[in-house]
């Protein structure tokens, strides 16, 4: 089970954007994650007319390794380490450490 799942809100940790916060747009591989407004380049674009594509400068968000996130709790109003705990019924359900809230309620 994933700790930081596609549409978690997040906090960064490290790196030129440390203390913002935006919402997961998709996981690459493993241990990359691509979060909105967070981590973005410069591309420059070849234009190809056949697909009508223009050329020019693009800004693109760029991968963050997982580690450097935190997951938002909303409670605390901060980045949160967060666990996996298995309720009665069987189902894993994911939690903050610090006040031990459930995440996926």
């Amino acid at each position: 089970m994933n700790k930081i799942r596609k549409g978690d809100e997040v906090v960064v940790l490290a790196g030129k954007d440390r203390g913002r916060r935006g919402v997961v747009l998709r996981r690459v591989g493993d241990e990359h994650l691509v979060v909105e407004g967070v981590n973005r380049a410069k591309k420059h674009v070849r234009p190809n007319p056949l697909k009508g594509e223009v050329g020019g400068i693009v800004e693109k968000e760029m991968p963050l390794h997982i580690s450097n996130v935190a997951l938002f709790n909303p409670a605390a109003q901060k980045g949160d380490r967060v666990g996996i705990r298995v309720l009665e019924d069987g189902r894993k359900v994911r939690f903050f450490k610090s006040n031990g809230e459930l995440v996926d309620a």
